[in-house]
């Protein structure tokens, strides 16, 4: 190796580390709340089978301003702020709940759509919610507007750099060596074993780390995120994301007049007949009428491959629909951004896959800090036996 090479490899060896020093505990943490959230429709919908269904009846289900009604008639749950929907017969709805003054969001219900009788909370709901908010802002006041998103987005992009630099440094000369780059040498021990694994294990994950961190900066910086739509977007798309939202009126958080579900319900029932299996309905945080309605076809086998609708509540009139079914092959990049995040875009098996990355990230965080510390050991000078401190003695 040339020395110019030496002294480049040198330099990324201490960028490495240094990265690696500083962010190990951190990115441990946001990898294992990560893997601990990959399977968690699965294991909420095992939770809550009792929950979810009702046994269908001959009487039509009740429209859902009246259920809403029926549900609060009885008892304070706070302000209602949306409502899923679904066109199967035997499936409750599930109601959520604005966030009070303090900022906390009550545990959404689910309920009965003939008689709006409560069947439950979710279980689980809860510590899904916890959890989600400690991988995103690590728990950090104000959420996606406190200083969390940009800590999370900078570990991620110290990712990135570790991820290339880690690369760099293990190009071999016989780059072709398929054993040498994916097969780890169980048989040594100490530093050459974590050396090993350490290599050898993050060369295997390297891929999967690229892709979760690329897709996670989608979360922590807003420049990132107008780049990737600008990228690869179409031009009016990207105008109509870029413009700014609306500021909400100082001192209220309720729209200026009622706004209710029924009409918008409508509008999607007659504009999409049965095509759709589930709808959710969200109201306006602020003033205005314009329901948000996320609609979800028969054949969707992925969360965000949905359709976007805006409703005025009032009139019923469709203010703007997007279909996923027109958007280009970029926009349903973007679409599905959380679901390529988790791995699911992949089916179970990439969700496994992206789970058991996610959890391998402290086995790096362990064998990169003994590593660390083995190497100051070795070159620390060594010391005189004690009984040759003196020389002639």
């Amino acid at each position: 190796m040339s020395k110019v090479g030496h002294h480049i490899k040198a330099a990324l060896h201490q960028i490495h580390s240094i990265a690696g020093l500083v962010l190990a505990l951190l990115l441990a943490l946001i990898a294992l709340t990560g893997a601990i959230m990959s399977f968690e429709d699965e294991i909420g919908d095992h939770l809550n089978a009792g929950l979810m269904q009702v046994a269908p009846r001959q009487a039509p289900a009740l429209m859902p301003d009246e259920l809403v009604a029926r549900l609060k008639a009885g008892q304070d749950l706070g302000k209602v702020s949306a409502v899923t929907l679904s066109s199967d017969p035997a499936a409750a709805v599930r109601v959520r709940f604005a966030r009070d003054e303090q900022g906390a969001r009550p545990t959404s219900l689910y309920v009965d759509p003939y008689d709006a009788h409560v069947l439950g909370a979710p279980r689980g709901e809860e510590f899904f919610a916890t959890v989600r908010r400690l991988h995103r802002w690590l728990l950090i006041p104000g959420d996606a507007k406190g200083w969390g998103r940009q800590i999370t987005g900078i570990a991620a992009l110290g990712l990135i750099v570790m991820l290339i630099s880690g690369l760099v440094l293990r190009w071999p000369r016989r780059a072709g060596s398929v054993k040498m780059w994916l097969k780890p040498n169980l048989g040594l021990s100490g530093r050459g074993l974590h050396r090993s694994l350490h290599a050898v294990i993050g060369t295997w994950v390297l891929p999967i780390y690229l892709v979760m961190t690329l897709t996670g900066l989608w979360y922590s910086f807003d420049w990132y995120k107008d780049g990737v739509v600008w990228l690869l977007a179409r031009p009016h798309v990207v105008a109509a994301k870029m413009q700014p939202k609306q500021p909400r009126a100082a001192g209220r958080s309720e729209p200026v007049q009622p706004v209710g579900f029924d009409l918008a319900w409508s509008t999607l029932q007659r504009e999409e007949g049965d095509r759709f299996s589930k709808a959710l309905l969200t109201l306006p945080t602020g003033p205005g009428t314009v329901i948000r309605i996320r609609s979800w076809p028969k054949d969707s086998t992925l969360d965000t491959t949905r359709d976007e609708f805006r409703v005025d509540a009032v009139t019923g009139q469709i203010v703007s629909a997007e279909r996923y079914a027109d958007k280009t092959l970029g926009e349903k990049i973007i679409a599905n951004v959380l679901d390529i995040h988790r791995g699911a875009f992949l089916g179970w098996p990439g969700k496994l896959a992206f789970m058991i990355a996610a959890a391998l990230m402290p086995l790096f965080s362990v064998t990169g800090i003994l590593l660390y510390l083995s190497r100051r050991r070795l070159r620390r000078p060594a010391q005189p036996p004690l009984g040759r401190l003196v020389p002639g003695e």
